[in-house]
């Protein structure tokens, strides 16, 4: 998932207007992760009795938004996969290894947005294809605009939230979890810093 190489554009700026006062126009955000003012959590069944959590900790972003044309946002984001934190040490060595994400052969994972769909004031569905252990797949992301404006710093900013799902053997991860594990919910938490 990342290691600190990108800067195009992430998930659903879209969402993020520009300054009320001004025409509106195409904008460039590059996701806060210095802050640590974004995150990427993901929660996945344990045997059916109870979740799973955790986060990878290193990951970078960018995206652009036009306010007057939101259907020409675009995102990129990547991730550092290598950076997967459950909060146990003997289970995230079990996750980087080739039964799971593999992550000496696939040091990182990347999403890139293909369009943006508003479905209301402060929501809208982010399509895009998640590139996960060297297989890319198409995902779907609900979107919610959490707010934005100008921050004390003299910057402007907007934050949102993600939410999408994924089975593991859509990316050819098949370890025996049982069913109840198929499924890997992704929540995304993203404050951008307009450039």
């Amino acid at each position: 998932m990342i290691s600190k190489l990108l800067r195009p554009t992430f998930v659903s700026a879209a969402l993020a207007a520009g300054v009320a006062t001004a025409p509106a126009m195409a904008a460039d955000y590059v996701i806060d992760t210095e802050g640590a003012h974004a995150s990427i959590n993901f929660r996945i069944s344990h045997l059916g009795f109870s979740w799973t959590k955790g986060r990878f900790n290193d990951f970078t972003g960018s995206f652009s938004y036009d306010e007057a044309n939101p259907e020409d946002s675009e995102v990129v984001v990547e991730i550092d996969v290598a950076s997967i934190d459950s909060a146990h040490a003997e289970r995230d060595k079990h996750l980087r290894s080739a039964d799971f994400l593999d992550t000496n052969e696939y040091p990182d994972a990347r999403f890139v947005s293909t369009s943006f769909n508003p479905t209301g004031d402060d929501t809208a569905t982010l399509e895009g294809e998640l590139t996960l252990k060297g297989v890319t797949r198409p995902v779907t992301i609900d979107v919610e605009k959490i707010g934005a404006g100008e921050d004390p710093w003299g910057g402007y900013r907007v934050g949102f939230s993600g939410e999408t799902e994924f089975q593991l053997k859509d990316f050819g991860i098949d370890y025996n979890l049982g069913p109840a594990a198929e499924t890997v919910y992704l929540t995304l938490e993203v404050e951008g810093i307009r450039q």
